[in-house]
């Protein structure tokens, strides 16, 4: 019954082909028709000279899709000229539309004949020799039919021509795997038979399609034939013939897809000899790669023509994976040095950057070997102090991928640069949890800090190269991912620095690592306030992070400092940390008297109350943390001692802070201020009415009434002198211009 049905579906689809093909003709007729009768219509009225009052037919010109050559200012002097942006992807996806149903079309083709093939051995029609034949015939047929068709239908014929090949290499294989024909030496010429063969067809047609479709078959045969024992001696000789084979086409044909093809699939196969087997005959096979691969990145340099964007990557992805590979090789052999292998390739690119110099000639290229020079010297100097391979090579690579695209302007670097900034966040982070696992390490010269410490400087440049100025600030509308960028990597300065200092204070009182870690956080962002214009800090960032540094000042003197009095009562710390602590006045007062007055802070009512409450706290705590420390002998004497403060000195403190908040408020016309010392006013008597007085002697009582009704008065009649002196101001002001008037 299948059988039938197949028969029945193979006749459906003629039918309806055979229908396709007449409207084809049909509609090709029409057309000629109608261009023959346009052209006869045009002949007389250009013989003639007559103009014909009829409707003039226009045939539409093709649009191009390059700028044009010549523009006429004077017609549009008000419009402005954009740059016409080159879509990469665009000739990718006219290939894909154009060519869709040719790609599915082979594909379903190839699986047909092996369903066909199957279905025949599970008939036992055919021996195992006649289906390895059947399969070699029907791929020779398939390349036959697309060497005829090569003429009229290029592209059509190049990936038929590839659906040949490939039915090749897998005839090869499943003779070999599954059929056990000929030998291992046997299969592997077969697949170079085949490898040499489609390269030479491709060659020939100028079918940059059909290269990569030989160098994918070419690359992938060592897999198809594999029995499972390496022999990477054989494996990267057959390699190393095939990039060279590679680099002629590339060099003979301008093709750039083949030379990326065979560097991806030669990067896959170095790194997996090396993850699985690191010997020192690979590092013959990565210097001979980096060669080759090097001078097929500079085959348009050689030919004096500026280097490209696909150029530029190359260079930059062959001296990074080669370091990478090399480096990782030695260290797992434990060979030394390590870093003359980035010292030899910077040397290297060093030859085209004098080069560059000496020509004066100081645009792209130079920029390029510029970069890739120094960041080959940056990695020798990272390696030789034992910093983490990826994550400093990383970093580099990074900086140097944002570096070239600054100076050429192309996006692909900007793109490849946020993804391996992406990665090397991941890295550094992996990098970090060694912290837990590693003890005695020295301070600074360590490891884990010394990576951290490229990834920091790297860090930096990119903060730098970053910058905008005021004319890219216009132009751009959507910074999101430099935003991005630029907070993380102020985030890894941040924990880079932090995480080296608590991992050589980890063995102290808990609360010593607390108030330094927060002693630490509090000075990095008073230092990225102190150069907010230098480092192109927002306004509103800075609005932000005045906000942090207020709440972390008020954590660290309510809580923290409160923790390490009572250690050092407890003989758990050192009195240096509680005179450490103070440091923090530094940063608070010239916050509060320089950098807010300078910002927009204020412009938010909210604002006057949480400084208030910044400064409220801060004094409270202080004063209360120093007569403690000065007043208590041990830690069971101190709670007494708090409790004294706490009912006696504390509302005298807050009645003076409120005094001279309202005395600002009167004075700078703050209404807030005002409001916030009559609250603290409020909230003294409160505790005063509501709990003091019912802990205290008669004698403190009675002071502290006193005290407090002195205060009172005092601010009373500080209050109404002020306001006099305001009212009397106003008057005379009102007064001048009617004096002026009767003169």
């Amino acid at each position: 019954m299948g059988e039938y049905l197949a028969v029945i579906l193979i006749v459906v689809i003629i039918i309806i082909f055979n229908n396709l093909n007449t409207k084809i003709r049909k509609l090709e007729k029409e057309v000629s028709d109608l261009y023959a009768k346009i052209n006869r219509d045009s002949v007389p009225s250009v013989l003639t000279g007559e103009k014909k009052e009829t409707e003039e037919i226009v045939i539409p010109r093709p649009i191009q899709s390059h700028a044009p050559d010549k523009i006429n200012l004077k017609e549009s002097p008000n419009e402005e000229i954009l740059p016409v942006q080159k879509d990469r992807l665009a000739p990718v996806f006219d290939f894909l539309k154009q060519n869709a149903l040719t790609i599915i079309g082979i594909f379903t083709l190839v699986l047909g004949i092996g369903y066909f093939v199957k279905y025949a051995i599970d008939k036992n029609w055919i021996g195992e020799p006649a289906r390895a034949g059947i399969g070699f015939c029907t791929g020779a047929g398939i390349i036959l039919i697309g060497h005829f068709l090569r003429k009229n239908y290029a592209t059509f014929a190049s990936i038929i021509t590839g659906g040949g090949i490939a039915v090749l290499y897998f005839t090869a294989t499943i003779a070999f795997r599954e059929y056990h024909l000929f030998s291992q030496n046997t299969a592997f010429a077969i697949t170079t038979f085949i490898t040499v063969i489609s390269i030479a067809l491709a060659y020939y047609y100028k079918s940059e399609v059909l290269i990569i479709f030989s160098l994918m078959g070419g690359f992938s045969a060592p897999l198809m034939i594999s029995t499972g024992q390496s022999n990477y001696l054989f494996l990267f000789i057959y390699l190393t013939l095939l990039n060279i084979g590679m680099l002629t086409a590339a060099f003979l044909r301008h093709w750039k897809s083949v030379g990326w093809t065979a560097y991806i699939f030669t990067s896959l196969y170095l790194f997996s000899w090396t993850a699985n087997r690191p010997e020192l005959l690979s590092v013959t096979f990565y210097i001979i790669s980096y060669i080759i691969f090097y001078i097929f990145a500079l085959l348009d340099y050689f030919r004096k023509n500026p280097l490209s964007t696909s150029d530029i990557l190359m260079l930059a992805f062959i001296n990074f994976s080669s370091i990478i590979g090399l480096v990782y090789t030695f260290n797992e052999l434990k060979y030394e040095p390590v870093i003359i292998f980035p010292l030899i390739f910077a040397a290297i690119n060093s030859v085209f950057l004098f080069r560059e110099y000496g020509r004066k000639n100081f645009g792209i290229s130079y920029s390029v070997f510029a970069g890739i020079t120094a960041s080959l010297i940056t990695i020798a100097v990272a390696l030789q102090f034992k910093t983490h391979l990826i994550t400093s090579v990383w970093a580099i690579e990074a900086t140097l991928l944002l570096f070239i695209w600054k100076k050429t302007g192309h996006t692909i670097f900007k793109t490849f640069f946020y993804i391996l900034f992406s990665l090397v966040i991941i890295a550094q982070i992996i990098t970090w949890t060694e912290y837990f696992d590693m003890e005695k390490m020295n301070m600074v010269f360590n490891p884990v800090f010394l990576t951290s410490l490229v990834t920091v400087i790297s860090s930096i440049i990119n903060l730098y190269l970053l910058k905008n100025n005021a004319a890219e600030i216009q132009k751009k509308t959507n910074n999101f991912f430099e935003d991005l960028i630029t907070l993380a990597s102020y985030g890894v300065i941040y924990a880079a620095l932090l995480f080296e200092i608590i991992y050589h204070i980890s063995a102290m009182h808990w609360a010593a690592i607390t108030s330094v870690g927060l002693l630490f956080s509090v000075y990095y962002i008073f230092i990225l306030l102190l150069f907010r214009k230098t480092l192109g800090i927002r306004n509103d960032i800075q609005i932000i992070l005045i906000y942090v540094i207020l709440f972390l000042l008020i954590i660290n003197i309510s809580t923290v400092t409160a923790s390490v009095v009572t250690a050092l009562l407890s003989k758990k710390l050192q009195s240096v940390f509680y005179l450490l602590h103070l440091l923090q006045w530094i940063p608070f007062i010239y916050v509060s008297f320089k950098i807010i007055p300078a910002s927009g802070f204020h412009k938010n009512k909210i604002s006057y109350w949480i400084l208030s409450l910044a400064i409220i706290t801060a004094v409270s705590c202080e004063l209360h943390h120093s007569y403690v420390l000065a007043a208590s002998h041990d830690i069971l004497h101190a709670y007494e001692v708090k409790k004294h403060f706490n009912i006696l000195y504390l509302p005298i403190i807050w009645t003076v802070l409120a005094s001279i908040f309202i005395y600002l408020g009167l004075k700078k016309n703050i209404p807030e201020y005002n409001k916030i010392g009559f609250a603290l006013v409020g909230l003294m008597v409160l505790k005063l009415y509501a709990y003091d007085v019912w802990q205290m002697d008669n004698i403190s009582r009675i002071s502290a009434f006193i005290a407090l009704g002195i205060i009172l008065l005092f601010s009373s009649f500080t209050f109404q002198r002020l306001k006099n002196i305001i009212k009397n101001m106003v008057d005379k002001k009102d007064e001048n211009p009617e004096n002026k008037d009767q003169f």
